[in-house]
């Protein structure tokens, strides 16, 4: 059976992840991105894995949890092969708990997680004092600890995936013709473009700011608090993140909101009060209308794909998208859930 061709435009998470997956089960790949690999939302600084609360659960918590799970072994092969550590490490996350009332419902989650996470993880409630430095204020001295969340750091996933595809002799290239099936994986502006082509709006691109201090906290457990992701990496760092900004004129500048995520993480996270801000960043992520990620075959236009749109949540879904893309592309077995396909958005 000779090797199938085919064309992923696209080199943020999506599109490197389901080269990667494509490559390793023998196809023939090219990846085509004219700003080269990880230079939109997916180059941030943030990188947080993080499970959707364990109860009213449906398909998309479903994709996402066997994501997360898959993502043990996807991120360490990803590093075996090419070398590059992308920063995974499932180190889990910290809430804390404001009052009585919270308390309550933290702890009457613990056994919808038991049973929602399939024994893979646990959702606990922990006095504060066993968290250690790094960890935040909480009004009743208790805070929520799952295990499932992990985290990455996305420039180095985006460059750990490149560096694999390379051993399976795949290069991210500025232009090319189009070769075989074709996946789109083009970010915000290719859900613009996909509105344009369909007649329809069926995704935007909203805006988001994040910063990274320099603070050595490698192997501690992420924390989310007031909205916030705040990620420890092991390259020395804390990433804090993110602003949602739908209405934007400059999709790369940085402003006094980025201000706000350092106080806001300062007040939350005494750790950081003297910590210094060493970057800013700002991008573009992809939104379907649906809120899920958008995966499917593209309406009307034989051999094109779609995989698109996954909005905050787009590292944590990447090993699961790649497996189902190339499940549809290479032998035509769609397990998509019916929430995730192009129709869900249109």
């Amino acid at each position: 059976m000779a090797m199938a061709e085919i064309t992923v435009r696209g080199a943020g998470v999506f599109g490197l992840s389901i080269a990667w997956v494509l490559a390793r089960r023998g196809a023939r790949v090219q990846v085509v991105d004219p700003f080269g690999a990880g230079s939109g939302s997916s180059g941030g600084l943030v990188g947080a894995l993080a499970p959707h609360v364990p109860e009213n659960w449906n398909d998309k918590k479903a994709f996402q949890l066997e994501s997360l799970l898959m993502a043990e072994a996807f991120w360490p092969e990803v590093q075996e092969a090419g070398g590059v550590d992308p920063g995974y490490a499932r180190l889990g996350r910290l809430q804390p708990i404001v009052d009585d009332r919270a308390l309550d419902l933290a702890r009457s989650r613990i056994d919808g997680a038991k049973a929602l996470w399939q024994g893979r993880a646990v959702w606990d409630v922990v006095p504060s004092s066993d968290a250690g430095e790094f960890a935040p204020r909480t009004g009743t001295g208790f805070l929520i600890l799952d295990t499932l969340t992990a985290r990455l750091h996305p420039r180095h996933a985006c460059a750990a995936l490149v560096a694999a595809l390379r051993t399976r002799r795949v290069e991210v290239v500025p232009d090319a013709q189009d070769q075989g099936a074709v996946i789109w994986a083009t970010g915000w502006q290719g859900l613009l473009a996909l509105s344009d082509a369909l007649g329809k709006a069926v995704g935007v691109g909203v805006k988001g700011q994040s910063v990274a201090f320099r603070h050595a906290a490698m192997v501690a457990p992420q924390v989310f608090v007031d909205g916030l992701h705040i990620v420890p990496h092991a390259d020395g760092t804390v990433a804090v993140g993110s602003t949602t900004e739908r209405e934007f004129e400059d999709p790369s500048s940085v402003d006094d909101q980025c201000d706000e995520l350092v106080a806001r993480a300062r007040a939350a996270m005494p750790v950081l009060a003297d910590a210094p801000v060493i970057h800013r960043w700002a991008g573009v992520r992809p939104r379907a209308r649906s809120r899920a990620p958008m995966l499917g075959a593209w309406p009307d236009r034989p051999g094109h794909y779609i995989a698109n749109g996954g909005f905050k949540i787009g590292f944590g879904m990447a090993p699961k998208v790649a497996e189902v893309m190339a499940d549809l592309v290479l032998d035509g077995l769609d397990t998509i859930p019916e929430g995730f396909g192009v129709d869900a958005s249109m």
